[in-house]
């Protein structure tokens, strides 16, 4: 194989085989119940998991949960060890292909199973033609050069928010998934709970008059990193680290560059504004009803950084504010609790937390409100059997790659004026920044080794 920073002939051969696979990617690849029985292994979706770490191992075991779903393959860089959000935390592609043998080991009569395969390269995984869906757990800056494989090997994709690193990447996606007919669920989970939908539908038809104004909150940076003059440290055995930068820019490794802590550097992430930001701020726009659309304008008021050197170099600190068509305005702010909103409106209040947690309103009746059935957004309350589900069907999830493009798009618009320290103009329906030069060129970044060509 070669190596992972050249596409030359391997990719060569992946995208021959794609383009067999994509000819018949009408369907996924399962039989009907009535020809196996319910639980047969051939009416499964097949599933492979890329991206094995402290957010993709437990989705892929929620995953696992449900018989729908066949787990046969995983994926990723790090053998396997500890260094992830907790001390305890072991994580990799051989704990995760344990996980899954072990999980179907304690089905079987014999208590013995080994169909799991474990890959170091995502593109060994894609090009098997036994896989009907895929996760994309990996750092953001991975999401986009994954997806496009993924949609031209037709595969489905379960792909884990913020969807992209740019806003053009997450355009690519979307177009990808559309070209190919190929399902792409975000991992935006809080579209499947039942509180935070009812204080979303609340607030989209009127119970609290006109929506004047939403404050978010993204959180805090939950993990100390080395500041100026830290030293690089040996890659560890068993870790691809020149694979886990890919499209990244080269820089010497660091284990706080890598795992849990990428998403505070912005080479691999946008702070914690994108990953706490496309919860709360997917919140905001599901309950404005702009899914498909956008703010007009949006203002940098602050940012605090550590000093510079540090190897976290994504804001510690901030606020932003976003304002549309309508008038409603948005503060995003840096504050606690982590993930929260809170729409004002001219005849009341509803505020609702991560989780559905701190769910309120004003009127405190309005909790209560039975809405009538064209007024709900969504039945979903299962993230991913609603995947499973729209897999089966062909039908849209909950939380469509459109959708998780536009609330990406919101946290990448707070960072692109943090950055210029600036009021900038937007056009959502061009996507593109009216009158700034400065402010489009950042509307996608270089890609190294070439990982941007896989389109």
């Amino acid at each position: 194989m070669s190596a992972p920073n050249r596409l030359g002939s391997s990719r060569r051969q992946f995208l021959k085989r794609a383009s067999t696979l994509v000819a018949a990617a009408g369907a996924p690849y399962f039989v009907p119940a009535s020809a196996f029985g319910a639980n047969a292994p051939s009416n499964r979706i097949t599933m492979g998991f890329i991206g094995t770490g402290n957010q993709g191992t437990p989705i892929m075991q929620r995953f696992l949960a449900h018989p729908t779903c066949q787990g046969i393959a995983v994926c990723d860089v790090n053998t396997g060890s500890y260094g992830y959000r907790g001390e305890r935390d072991f994580y990799g592609r051989e704990p995760a292909q344990a996980m899954v043998n072990k999980h179907y080991a304690e089905r079987r009569s014999s208590g013995s199973y080994r169909g799991c395969d474990a890959y170091r390269d995502f593109r060994d995984l894609l090009a098997r033609d036994d896989i009907d869906a895929v996760t994309i757990c990996t750092p953001d800056h991975w999401h986009a050069p994954m997806a496009l494989l993924a949609a031209e090997a037709g595969k489905d994709m379960y792909c884990e928010k913020p969807l992209s690193l740019t806003i053009a990447q997450g355009r690519t996606m979307v177009a990808a998934a559309e070209r190919h007919r190929r399902i792409l669920q975000t991992g935006s989970h809080e579209r499947s709970n039942p509180l935070v939908r009812q204080a979303c539908e609340l607030a989209r038809n009127g119970y609290i008059g006109e929506v004047k104004s939403i404050l978010t909150h993204v959180g805090e940076h939950n993990m100390i990193g080395p500041g100026p003059g830290w030293q690089p440290m040996p890659v560890p055995e068993g870790f691809d680290y020149d694979m886990w930068l890919g499209p990244a820019p080269a820089a010497p490794y660091h284990q706080d560059r890598c795992l849990y802590r990428f998403r505070f550097n912005y080479d691999y992430s946008g702070g914690q504004v994108t990953n706490f930001g496309a919860h709360s701020l997917d919140m905001a726009q599901w309950g404005l009803g702009t899914d498909d659309s956008g703010p007009v304008e949006v203002e940098y008021v602050d940012a605090q950084y550590l000093p510079a050197g540090s190897l976290f170099t994504a804001a510690t600190h901030t606020t932003f504010k976003c304002r549309y068509a309508t008038g409603v305005e948005l503060t995003c702010t840096t504050a606690m609790p982590p993930v929260k909103v809170v729409f004002e409106g001219s005849e009341g209040r509803i505020c609702v937390e991560h989780g559905g947690h701190g769910f309120v309103t004003e009127p405190t009746s309005l909790a209560d409100v039975k809405l009538r059935d064209d007024q709900l957004l969504s039945t979903s309350v299962d993230h991913q059997l609603d995947f499973l589900n729209s897999v089966k069907t062909r039908e849209k999830p909950c939380a469509t790659g459109e959708i998780g493009h536009r609330s990406a798009s919101l946290c990448h618009l707070g960072n692109i004026a943090i950055k210029l320290k600036t009021t900038v103009k937007w056009d959502p329906v061009a996507e593109r920044f009216i009158g700034s030069v400065a402010a489009n060129e950042l509307l996608d970044r270089p890609s190294r080794n070439d990982w941007r060509g896989v389109a």
